[in-house]
């Protein structure tokens, strides 16, 4: 066997984020991409004693787990969604198996409660982010996601399931009004050009919309703002236009940084309820993408923090106070630590909106934070990036010695890898389980209840 070779081979497991091992001669070969069960054709890209890597080149043969069709006209192209060709229980199972495979990895004698599905499977994100681009070099404009497996290469999605349709038909709208008046997309390299993203967020239940049109500065007359407001308006849509922003960005970063926001029509907000709580959001702040999956996994945490009656609540990495608020009506107090100072500021309003008293919201971070705050907690809840915790706050966090933490997770490995740090430090996880938001994509939310042992 040597780097280069094409080999072919049947995926015999599968494991967190979307990685198929095939055994050949006396290697166990990751192919990125391959679901167990497919027969795949692969170059070998790596190769370490008894182990390497290799790239998907073609699916021969499909799993028995998929057992549908794709239902979007992207699939396989765009880099998005790469469960369709599996019945939503299919997902399901695959994604519980690879959260509790992964738990089982570090620990023992907890309770596992499962996973706990999407209400929605289709049309269920409540923001997009799209990219404007080209196809291919030098190809027409496009607007939409990254293609598969490219940085460069834009697809456009004009056919997403996973959105309402109404944001299918803003993008449309969108590509055929700038490429008529051919304004150029900004080149990352050269750091030339005008357009670079489009952002919808869809409230789920109202169906109102806030569209903001990311750009440089670089040819701002052209891209005729006023006319633009008006072909997005006469659309014929499920919800409604509330907002058109235009912001601006020239950073170098391929992130939408946003450096000035300029409001071209309506309001430069939506209000989302959630659990019969009202929230405000504004065009940069988080919230979960899933609205009616975040329903599923605030119950879900709510229900495993348990009796909060005469408690002092922390809420790390809080964002824009979501969980806070849920906590906040039946704690003594809540304290939410967000670095994100939009978000701390949207929290805050929010908390208001609802006539909640008890909540407080400190914008920093956490590492820092919690050496500054004079109330001690009675109970820790965690939410932090995909990356985790880092390790020196998690030693100032475990210091509290509080008796219990529930931890949310969007990306198990980041979970497991603190869960050790904290099983090695006096904490027991008691139950967990998964809660997918994320509908035909790789991403899954887990939640976990730990205790401290008694020494």
């Amino acid at each position: 066997m040597k780097k280069g070779q094409i080999l072919e081979g049947v995926v015999e497991r599968y494991t967190f984020p979307n990685k198929g091992y095939v055994m050949v001669e006396d290697r166990e070969l990751c192919v990125k991409g391959a679901l167990k069960g497919q027969t795949v054709r692969f170059s070998v890209r790596k190769l370490r004693k008894g182990t390497g890597e290799g790239r998907l080149l073609e699916v021969l043969e499909r799993s028995p787990y998929e057992d549908v069709e794709p239902v979007c006209p992207h699939f396989g192209i765009c880099g998005g969604c790469a469960y369709q060709t599996m019945s939503y229980g299919h997902q399901l199972a695959m994604k519980e198996t690879q959260v509790k495979t992964l738990l089982d990895g570090v620990i023992s004698g907890y309770q596992w409660e499962g996973i706990k599905g999407s209400p929605v499977q289709e049309g269920y994100r409540n923001k997009m982010e799209y990219s404007f681009g080209d196809e291919y070099k030098n190809g027409p404009l496009a607007l939409g996601m990254h293609k598969k497996g490219s940085f460069h290469d834009i697809v456009t999605v004009d056919g997403c399931r996973i959105v309402d349709e109404d944001y299918n038909q803003i993008l449309r709208a969108v590509l055929d009004f700038y490429t008529e008046k051919k304004v150029p997309f900004y080149k990352k390299l050269q750091h030339v050009g005008v357009l670079r993203h489009l952002v919808i967020r869809q409230t789920a239940r109202s169906k109102d919309i806030l569209v903001n049109l990311v750009t440089t500065t670089q040819d701002p007359d052209s891209l005729c703002l006023e006319e633009w407001k008006d072909k997005l308006l006469s659309l014929q849509l499920n919800g409604a236009i509330v907002g058109i922003l235009h912001t601006e960005n020239d950073s170098l970063s391929d992130a939408v940084i946003p450096e000035k926001v300029i409001p071209v029509y309506g309001k430069d907000h939506l209000y989302e309820n959630i659990l019969g709580m009202t929230f405000k959001i504004s065009p940069f702040s988080f919230f979960q993408t899933n609205s009616r999956g975040a329903e599923v996994l605030y119950e879900t945490v709510r229900f495993y923090v348990g009796e909060t009656k005469d408690k002092v609540i922390f809420d790390l990495y809080s964002g824009t106070g979501t969980i806070a608020q849920m906590l906040a009506p039946v704690a003594k107090k809540v304290i939410g630590v967000e670095i994100v100072e939009e978000a701390v500021e949207s929290a805050r309003e929010n908390a208001a909106l609802n006539g909640l008293t008890n909540c407080e919201f400190i914008a920093g971070d956490v590492l820092r934070v919690i050496d500054e705050i004079e109330e001690k907690p009675d109970i820790i809840v965690l939410d932090p990036p995909r990356d985790g915790i880092h390790p020196k706050a998690l030693d100032k966090i475990i210091e509290y010695g509080v008796q219990e933490m529930v931890y949310i997770s969007c990306k198990p490995t980041s979970l497991v890898r603190d869960l050790g740090i904290l099983k090695a430090r006096g904490y027991d996880v008691v139950k967990g389980c998964a809660v997918d938001q994320f509908v035909s994509t790789l991403h899954v939310e887990c939640v976990t209840m730990l205790q401290r042992r008694d020494v």
